[in-house]
């Protein structure tokens, strides 16, 4: 994984984390929501970085 995708994707992850906690203290279920997505975005293409770094490494042996 790149330095600078991982750096993107963990700032979804964090700018995620923060909309769901703004969400929760606003009693605002859409934003706490939206936070959450954001969140579940960024895992994802952390995972999806994580499989082609595994399928580089088995093709770079």
């Amino acid at each position: 994984m790149g330095a600078g995708d991982k750096i993107d994707h963990q700032a979804e992850v964090l700018k995620g984390k923060a909309k769901e906690t703004a969400g929760h203290a606003a009693d605002d279920p859409e934003l706490e929501a939206e936070g959450q997505g954001d969140q579940a975005t960024g895992h994802v293409k952390q995972a999806g970085e994580k499989v082609k770094d595994a399928v580089r490494d088995v093709f770079d042996k």
